[in-house]
């Protein structure tokens, strides 16, 4: 029985930025995911993006195919995914869709007006409110770091950066397999960080050392008013392996599920190179330095094939 992790708790509105910085340095050094409070998205707001998240997924399947993932955006349906390409399994059990940079809307697809009325503003509107909460986190890791609090502004990271919003659902009852089936198989994320807020249904659990065998699974509780963050490779990159890109899947528990991932990626132009407060003599650079774009095309292809 996997135990409960003890993550830390960061608050996003202490006017103390250096302690701050500082707990979240030993979160992301520890750990790779922490809980993050007063973010600054509103309640009513989150309530009302999960109810048109459950309004979208609850219609037929031929309605969600004709927006069918293009360029990363649009529906993905259930099984054609697999997050661990070592795993044999048919794939994980959820549904999701993309939306990607809304300054590159005329590439999200999205769902009609006559269907979904309140669905496309509602889903903007809550882009640019956990955008700007992750652009303030950005601010304080670069504090973490020992760097200017402006440092992945200047260096390109957030100019226009290549964000992503999914919406995903994961069914409660799904048959009978002769395979182990996981919500979403085990995992790291590609980008900066990800900041996720589930509906309170749990299966969410991290494994702090990807390289131990055998491993050891956490149960990740959901907090109310609470966005679960962890840290991506790209920053793990970054930091030469100082703050870990942690693996973790979703497990299911036979109940239905929604969660919705806020993927905070860099300018797909910026190029991610070993930061020099995170490597030294004794601490040599683990990666050369790649383009934010070349290394997340490289990962999807690997996801989804080409």
């Amino acid at each position: 029985m996997a135990e409960a992790a003890k993550l830390p708790i960061i608050d996003l509105s202490s006017t103390d930025l250096i302690s701050t910085a500082n707990f979240i340095r030993q979160a992301c050094v520890e750990y790779g995911f922490f809980y993050l409070v007063n973010h600054g998205v509103e309640e009513e707001l989150l309530a009302r993006v999960f109810e048109e998240s459950r309004k979208f997924f609850s219609l037929p399947l031929a309605a969600k195919m004709n927006l069918l993932r293009k360029e990363h955006r649009g529906y993905t349906p259930l099984y054609a995914e697999n997050l661990d390409p070592s795993s044999s399994s048919k794939g994980d059990s959820k549904e999701s869709f993309y939306i990607g940079p809304l300054e590159k809307s005329c590439l999200n697809q999205w769902p009609s007006q006559e269907l979904l009325p309140s669905w496309r503003p509602t889903m903007e509107s809550y882009y640019c409110k956990v955008m700007s909460a992750g652009k303030k986190l950005i601010s304080l890791i670069a504090l973490a770091l020992n760097l200017d609090k402006d440092y992945f502004e200047k260096i390109g990271a957030l100019d226009e950066p290549e964000s992503f919003l999914r919406l995903l659902h994961y069914p409660g009852e799904l048959g009978h397999f002769e395979e182990q089936i996981f919500g979403a198989s085990a995992h790291s994320d590609y980008g900066m960080i990800t900041l996720l807020v589930t509906d309170g249904v749990p299966g969410l659990q991290v494994c702090r050392e990807k390289f131990k065998d055998p491993q050891t699974w956490e149960n990740v509780f959901h907090m109310n008013g609470a966005f679960i963050v962890n840290i991506g490779d790209m920053m793990e990159r970054w930091t030469n392996c100082l703050f870990r890109s942690t693996l973790h899947r979703v497990m299911p528990t036979g109940q239905e599920r929604y969660s919705l991932a806020f993927f905070l990626d860099p300018n797909t132009e910026c190029i991610v190179q070993c930061l020099g407060s995170c490597c030294s003599e004794s601490r040599p650079q683990r990666f050369p330095p790649i383009r934010s774009g070349d290394y997340l095309k490289e990962r999807l292809m690997l996801t989804y094939g080409s």
